[in-house]
């Protein structure tokens, strides 16, 4: 993923107003981020743990969502699989929901993924970072390909939000 600026964050965000996006907690260390490692940017608000936020490069456009999950350290410890990543964790994975854009998203429609707590899933992918043992299930595909699912799954989730 190419390195993004806080305003190009602030203005892909698809299922929010402008004035939302505007006052969203934004990652401070963008630059010390690990770019080259990731498929989408994703992190939780420090002030807000139940709320998220992805931002993904796709189809050469910067797209972002808002989310709504679980606190961390949610109650939920048997393992689950993320639907983007496919790692498994030990109370790790949250349901993070969606406002779908425009006017369904006002009405208070919807859409859910269960996804990695820590939104780090391209650091799984790549083993960059560990869920404990037995998360990553044995694959026969390359890296390039597990990277292409992943990217493929966080474009899935996008184009549902998107939906009218």
């Amino acid at each position: 993923m190419k390195p993004l600026t806080e305003q190009e964050i602030r203005a892909a965000f698809v299922n929010c107003s402008k004035g939302e996006a505007k006052r969203l907690s934004v990652p401070r260390d963008l630059a010390e981020q690990p770019w080259e490692d990731l498929d989408f940017l994703g992190w939780r608000d420090p002030q807000a743990p139940d709320r998220a936020y992805l931002v993904a490069e796709l189809e050469g456009q910067v797209r972002a969502v808002v989310l709504r999950g679980s606190s961390a350290g949610s109650w939920q410890t048997r393992r689950s699989m993320c639907s983007i990543c496919l790692t498994t964790h030990s109370g790790g994975v949250s349901l993070m929901v969606a406002p779908r854009a425009g006017k369904a998203g006002q009405q208070g429609n919807s859409v859910g993924a269960y996804i990695c707590s820590d939104l780090a899933c391209s650091l799984y992918v790549r083993g960059k970072k560990e869920a404990g043992p037995g998360a990553r299930l044995h694959e026969t595909i390359t890296l390039e390909e597990k990277v292409r699912r992943t990217v493929a799954n966080v474009a899935a989730f996008v184009a549902k939000v998107r939906q009218a």
